[in-house]
């Protein structure tokens, strides 16, 4: 017991209070917790102070301190399920403002305080149980949505496979190993909602904790005994007559094989295919030249002249790593990443957290409720463009020009003693055009060294020993890195889908990939995509949770098979056109629609095709379930074409 009291003392001198006090309400049954007085005010992208006196926080955790003893005394929890009111007060309390009716249930939802939610199958009643025996499903990535997917199935008792290409688990988090990688999304909301871990060392950890995340993932869920690894999908086919899909494969040892499935499930990532600049003269460079995402670690660059080409986040990331490595650091950019300002992103989780995440009912609930609500709602609004905005080009809306105010004085406030580069670092397009990093003072930490340069000349080509630039210098180098992202809008490149009819995935697309809501697109029945077209998020929350509403609606779709009796499931032509006609208006509305905006968010055509327009709760209404009248069902067999 006095090793619990002493670990709840030190939980208690970190814990976030509006939370911590949401919990006891649940231990204690009374909603007296939540006084007015107490109520949270919050500043933006701060890791959760309350603004509170620090007298007052003081009683805060001498009261908390002793309801908590009396639970781990073995008094019981008083309102495991608070009612519809009360919980509603204490959603506004830990959020420090009220927050709109129309949020409730899909906050209620998502923090499924009695350990269930809409994400979880519903293959209860025997008939679909027997059903989903039936089905075969082939699941393309081992990454964080394919064992996503994995799971559910598993759970409703669907047949399923997963095909993955690289020799294990992981997805971006396995391949992606160069230094100083890591989230830049809270770890305690970049997880799955029922699969939360509290030991996560880091507030937004590195690279390593999350690999480890997800082969713990695999491992407790059984599913690597249903994964093939070093094994590519070359070819997806459509067969009419059977209704059924016939998957090439092929393995690690050359060997093909075909595999049949009644319906397949891509999951393979939008930022996993490198982009690598046509560059006059890249093939000359003489010595290694490799791409962020092909980290060459053989590759030495202590004492080495190194030439970084691209600013943007993964750069962001590994650039202050190698810095101080290097004899001399040429870094060359196009446009400058917008940082906000996290003072946190590389702090250590306090010591006491983990304890009281692990051991006070509800805390963690109401933990991760915050920082859900907090960092995608809430911050939407500072993105939007206002109608008829007349105010500066640096901006699209009186918002988004506050926001814009405050972290470009944030930024020059660390450039301070070299004034020289405010130029360079202030980016002149406005906040969420393209992605914003975050910034905790590393990135121009490291470009004020002495040994770094930023060169904001054009690149004009690559010579056997360096970089020249527009303006004629030749920028020596020993090493040269591609921080140049990825080919984000040539979804699922290397993948050829035929469909009904004998017609071509990408060539029905031309290079402009379109789904209904992201996953699936009419002539293509029984197919489905995760983290499919516009489907990305800019400022507003984890990719987890798209992928779990996205989960959710296959499976779903998988249910209406298995109720209606139906071979084949296919969108509707008007519903899906229907649908991005309302998604492209919409997008420009936002900052990363704005003309004359550049950035991965937009493809050839210069139509933002990755990117939600909408709010992470229409997205979630708009998943709940499939709409059968959405959708045209195939009964009976199939005439072969």
């Amino acid at each position: 017991m006095s090793d619990d009291l002493s670990a709840l003392d030190r939980g208690l001198e970190t814990a976030h209070l509006p939370a911590l006090l949401a919990a006891l309400v649940h231990l204690t049954g009374d909603a007296g917790w939540l006084k007015p007085e107490w109520t949270p005010v919050y500043q933006p992208l701060s890791r959760g102070d309350t603004g509170l006196p620090l007298e007052t926080q003081d009683d805060i955790r001498r009261q908390a301190k002793a309801a908590i003893q009396a639970y781990l005394a073995g008094a019981p929890i008083q309102a495991p399920t608070p009612d519809a009111p009360t919980l509603r007060k204490m959603m506004d309390f830990v959020a420090g403002a009220p927050i709109p009716e129309t949020y409730a249930d899909f906050l209620l939802d998502e923090l499924a305080i009695s350990g269930r939610s809409s994400k979880d199958p519903q293959f209860e009643q025997p008939r679909l149980k027997d059903a989903a025996r039936k089905l075969n499903v082939l699941v393309i990535g081992a990454g964080m949505s394919g064992l996503l997917a994995g799971i559910r199935l598993s759970q409703a008792g669907v047949g399923f496979e997963i095909v993955e290409s690289n020799p294990d688990v992981g997805g971006t988090w396995l391949v992606n190993t160069y230094p100083g990688c890591r989230v830049d999304n809270s770890n305690h909301m970049y997880s799955y909602s029922f699969e939360p871990n509290h030991d996560w060392p880091q507030h937004f950890s590195p690279q390593p904790e999350l690999l480890k995340y997800f082969r713990g993932i695999a491992a407790k869920y059984e599913l690597r005994k249903h994964i093939r690894f070093e094994t590519t999908v070359e070819s997806l086919t459509w067969d009419e007559g059977r209704a059924v899909w016939r998957a090439q494969l092929r393995g690690q040892d050359g060997r093909a094989e075909t595999l049949e499935a009644n319906a397949v499930i891509t999951a393979v990532g939008q930022l996993n295919k490198p982009r690598i600049p046509a560059i006059d003269g890249a093939d000359s460079f003489e010595g290694p030249a490799f791409h962020s995402a092909q980290w060459r670690h053989d590759a030495e660059l202590s004492g080495k002249r190194v030439a970084v080409i691209g600013t943007g986040a993964s750069a962001y990331q590994f650039v202050p790593e190698i810095a101080p490595k290097t004899e001399r650091l040429t870094v060359f950019q196009r446009t400058p990443p917008w940082g906000l300002p996290v003072p946190h992103y590389h702090e250590d989780v306090p010591p006491g957290m983990p304890w009281l995440l692990e051991h006070v009912p509800f805390y963690d609930k109401w933990y991760r409720f915050w920082l859900f609500w907090m960092t995608t709602e809430g911050f939407l609004p500072m993105v939007k463009a206002d109608e008829g905005w007349n105010g500066p080009s640096t901006a699209v809306g009186a918002m988004n020009l506050g926001l814009r105010e405050m972290a470009a004085a944030a930024l020059a406030a660390q450039v301070e003693d070299r004034p020289d580069l405010l130029p360079h670092v202030v980016p002149t397009y406005p906040v969420g055009g393209k992605r914003a990093v975050l910034d905790n003072g590393v990135w121009l930490g490291a470009l004020k060294r002495p040994n770094v340069d930023l060169v904001t000349e054009p690149v004009a080509r690559i010579a056997p020993k360096g970089v020249v630039t527009a303006d004629g210098v030749e920028h020596p180098a020993d090493v040269l890195i591609y921080g140049t992202g990825f080919t984000a809008s040539n979804f699922l490149s290397g993948l050829k889908v035929t469909g009904r009819g004998g017609r071509e995935l990408h060539d029905v697309w031309a290079g402009d990939a379109r789904a209904y809501l992201g996953m699936t697109v009419p002539g293509f029945p029984n197919f489905f995509m995760i983290y499919g077209p516009n489907t990305n998020i800019v400022v507003n929350g984890s990719i987890i949770f798209f992928s779990e509403c996205s989960v959710r609606y296959i499976v779903g779709c998988l249910k209406l098979l298995a109720e209606t009796g139906a071979r084949a499931v296919e969108v509707k032509r008007g519903v899906h056109d229907d649908f991005n006609v309302r998604v492209d208006a919409a997008n420009k509305g936002w900052a990363w629609g704005s003309e004359g905006v550049s950035s991965w968010y937009k493809n050839q055509f210069g139509r933002v095709s990755q990117n939600w327009p909408f709010g992470l709760i229409d997205y979630w209404r708009a998943t709940l379930a499939p709409d059968p009248d959405d959708f045209v069902l195939t009964r009976q067999p199939e005439s072969v074409a």
